[in-house]
């Protein structure tokens, strides 16, 4: 059962991203981390809408983007 749009952005939320004001149209949103600039992340759909494997993927690796940068920071 796919995952719904809304927990793909608690996820992101959760991990620091913020969404990025101005960016996105419709119901487009990019979501961007301050530690990882490089990686935005756009996520269509409502909340309540299943979201696509494609988003589902994207999130995943944004997240894991993240945590091997901040594990590489830490002494």
């Amino acid at each position: 059962m796919p995952r719904k749009v809304r927990e793909l952005r608690a996820d992101l939320q959760r991990a620091g991203f913020r969404e990025e004001a101005r960016r996105g149209k419709g119901s487009h949103t990019w979501w961007q981390h301050p530690d990882l600039p490089e990686f935005p992340v756009n996520l269509a759909g409502q909340d309540g809408d299943d979201a696509k494997p494609y988003q589902e993927k994207d999130v995943r690796q944004a997240l894991a983007a993240l945590r091997r940068k901040q594990k590489g920071k830490k002494p």
